[in-house]
């Protein structure tokens, strides 16, 4: 049986109920300038090697960036850093202007003060849609104890974890 396909608004609005992490994914140009943007479409493809994906609009004014990058930075945002993302989101912004970056041993940049960071040897890319799905080899992370920050129906949350866990 031949159905039309879900229509932009309701699978937008159906995929707000699954709750998302929030990343920024930044390279460095050719240029030595910092590139970054904020992705929710993260996650993690394999354990041996140690792989991840994030998926890029074509629109997106840094894809041309990550697209000819070897390496990127993923920095997982806590949940106080909700302002990052919505900076890093905002293409009319100066994204790096004023932000505290480090340097991972591969020379991308990281944002400072981040739930966790990621840095990844570029491995792969897909077309998929409007979209492009990059995968990468992991090659260094760190992470704190901090409580993430999500994204669920249109709004950023933060966690606070209660200690209980679910059996």
């Amino acid at each position: 049986m031949d159905r039309p396909p879900v229509d932009a608004t309701t699978f937008r609005r159906v995929l707000g109920s699954f709750a998302s992490g929030v990343t920024v994914v930044a390279v460095r140009g050719d240029d030595g300038a910092d590139h970054g943007m904020t992705v929710s479409a993260f996650c993690s493809v394999s354990l041996e090697p140690p792989l991840v994906l994030v998926c890029i609009d074509h629109a997106a004014t840094c894809a041309p960036r990550i697209a000819a990058a070897t390496h990127a930075g993923i920095s997982i945002l806590g949940g106080e850093q909700a302002a990052l993302s919505r900076r890093f989101a905002d293409p009319a912004a100066d994204r790096f202007d004023g932000v505290a970056v480090v340097r991972g041993v591969t020379g991308v940049p990281l944002l400072d003060g981040a739930l966790a960071h990621l840095e990844c040897r570029l491995v792969a890319r897909y077309e998929a849609g409007d979209h492009a799905i990059v995968v990468g080899e992991v090659v260094a992370a760190t992470a704190t104890g901090d409580d993430p920050l999500v994204y669920f129906r249109g709004q950023y949350r933060a966690v606070h974890p209660t200690g209980d866990s679910l059996r």
